[in-house]
């Protein structure tokens, strides 16, 4: 019997947050951060408007917590792409993620300024394992 969850039915318009938990992210190795409570208020913030994943690595150790938001179909359609952030180990951050996702995200919502000081490019070997 297959635990996965079924698909968003076509059209539905929902945005994931891909949040890394692997061999940095999430652990003990990044101290100080309350990586559960992280993930619990990305889910609980973001219900269902998103669909939010807890991955194994993203292959970004470097900017550990790693989080990345992928546009909904609409999103897409209005030009958004995915947005990686780095470093987000600060609860605030994590809100104004929420904030940005309920309201749209990528493609339909200007990010918080504040959310700037996150995003950065990983290479292209490393967002290829985590495009839709």
């Amino acid at each position: 019997m297959s635990r996965r969850k079924a698909p968003a039915p076509p059209g539905e318009a929902r945005c994931t947050v891909t949040v890394c938990r692997g061999c940095c992210c999430g652990t003990g190795k990044i101290p100080g951060v309350d990586h559960a409570g992280q993930l619990a208020t990305l889910k609980s913030g973001l219900g269902a408007l998103a669909r939010v994943r807890a991955v194994n690595c993203l292959d970004a150790c470097e900017q550990a917590n790693v989080i990345v938001v992928q546009p909904s179909a609409a999103s897409r359609a209005a030009g958004g792409r995915p947005v990686w952030l780095g470093l987000v180990n600060d609860p605030d951050a994590t809100s104004e993620i929420v904030g940005w996702v309920a309201a749209g995200g990528p493609g339909l919502a200007d990010p918080p300024a504040v959310l700037d000081l996150y995003e950065f490019a990983p290479s292209r070997r490393v967002r290829r394992g985590v495009q839709d």
